[in-house]
């Protein structure tokens, strides 16, 4: 069984969308917050539930989607780090991966 870590980072991405979604309907945001935990728990018993990212194709990193929201994370030995959410229209921006990544290795 894997050991889930989000970064600080990737909660506060979490808590910024949820926060926008919640201006027009709380409740629609209380169920997005509750199913991104819900799937991502899941990557408890099964860390390689995700796709490969397409844009990403050849990277490390697999990603879950959890509408709106596409969540990336990375596998290490028994732990699943959560490293980037972001709406799923928006482009991801490879740079941004690579910093969080970073991030979550120094702490």
């Amino acid at each position: 069984m894997a050991q889930v870590v989000w970064s600080e980072p990737t909660l506060s991405d979490l808590h910024e969308i949820a926060e926008y979604i919640a201006l027009d309907e709380v409740s629609a945001a209380t169920k997005l917050v509750k199913s991104v935990f819900s799937n991502t728990d899941s990557l408890e018993k099964f860390p390689k539930l995700g796709r490969k990212p397409p844009e990403l194709s050849k990277s490390r990193y697999l990603e879950i989607v959890v509408a709106p929201c596409r969540i990336f994370y990375r596998i290490e030995k028994k732990t699943v780090y959560i490293i980037y959410l972001m709406r799923s229209e928006r482009k991801l921006r490879k740079y941004l991966l690579e910093e969080r990544a970073k991030e979550s290795a120094t702490n």
